[in-house]
């Protein structure tokens, strides 16, 4: 009910802006009188990657990039949340304007660039933070780090994070660092994914404890590209897939006049298309390993749509821009008792 009176407030005010004052708020009222009382225990548990969720619904990477707001977004009712992407050095990102919002379509577009505090940031972020539940992080590489270094950085960001996650999410499909959509191609996917699980194996001995990865894929790929990446994602045995990030499609908003803004398409024009792969992906894996499904959720309808489509999860982002609150609770009513088949 709140967030109908400040939506006006905030569609006023410039994208960013308002999402940093939003975070902002929903940090100060954690742990207040004011907070949404939702609660992560309504809907249905579901194991998935080994891991217990108290439901199917939980946040995508990209809102709280540095983990500042955690207690704030678990008042929201969230099975599980992911922060991040986190790179190994702090970066600004890229210069704004960098963020766009098309309320026609209900969609957003962004060229955010990986801006974030680095490792250092958010692993004092989570630290501090009280929440219990599901935390994934998102992982990536910094802008300036060669493509053929990539793995250094992934592999420096699981070292940190990892006694921290209780999933990492591996980010190499964001479209708004250059070059980086190139590790989901056949050598170099291979090399990345090899030199992760043999981390998250000398990792797992240290600390005695097995965090999973999950890779987040592109809704931008072919067949033959998606055949590829299953067939790597098998190979390394990761455990579980994240379809999908943002689009540079543009077919959903021909003729807009933000059209040619460049950047990741998100919201509802994605919809169609990332839930399209990850049925793929549910017919190429065969339920060997779990697919999170994401991309253009904007009512509970949406969300069940991904997990008849093969999902075991479903993550929100912007649809909660645009629905707020309510989204989360009306994705977890619809998601709720699902016979899942490769949890």
């Amino acid at each position: 009910m709140l967030y109908q009176f400040a939506r006006p407030l905030l569609f006023a005010l410039d994208a960013e802006t308002a999402h940093d004052l939003t975070l902002a708020a929903l940090k100060r009222l954690a742990g207040t009188p004011l907070a949404p009382h939702c609660r992560a225990d309504h809907g249905d548990p579901v194991q998935v990657m080994g891991i217990q969720f108290p439901n199917r619904v939980g946040l995508a990477a990209g809102l709280d990039k540095n983990g500042e707001c955690i207690e704030g977004l678990a008042t929201l009712g969230f099975g599980f949340i992911e922060v991040g992407t986190v790179t190994p050095r702090p970066q600004p990102g890229n210069p704004k304007p960098r963020l766009f919002r098309l309320p026609e379509h209900q969609a957003i577009i962004n060229r955010m660039g990986f801006n974030n505090g680095g490792l250092d940031s958010l692993i004092a972020n989570v630290g501090r933070a009280r929440y219990k539940g599901v935390l994934g992080i998102n992982i990536g590489k910094n802008f300036d780090t060669p493509i053929e270094r990539a793995a250094d950085d992934y592999v420096a960001c699981l070292n940190r994070v990892y006694p921290y996650a209780s999933y990492v999410a591996v980010n190499i499909s964001s479209p708004n660092t250059r070059n980086l959509r190139q590790l989901q191609g056949g050598d170099e996917l291979d090399s990345l994914l090899g030199k992760l699980k043999d981390a998250q194996a000398r990792l797992a001995e240290r600390h005695s404890r097995y965090t999973p990865l999950a890779l987040k894929i592109a809704p931008d790929l072919d067949d033959t590209q998606l055949t590829t990446i299953c067939d790597a994602l098998r190979w390394h045995r990761i455990d579980a897939v994240i379809a999908t990030n943002t689009t540079i499609a543009r077919d959903g908003i021909a003729g807009h006049p933000l059209e040619q803004q460049t950047g990741g398409l998100s919201g509802g024009p994605l919809l169609h298309r990332s839930t399209e792969v990850v049925a793929e992906l549910a017919k190429k894996l065969k339920g060997e390993l779990p697919i999170v499904g994401v991309g253009g959720i904007l009512c509970g309808e949406d969300a069940r749509a991904k997990l008849d489509a093969g999902a075991s999860l479903v993550q929100v982002y912007s649809g909660l821009i645009y629905r707020g609150p309510a989204l989360v609770r009306e994705a977890i009513a619809a998601t709720g008792a699902h016979p899942d088949g490769a949890g």
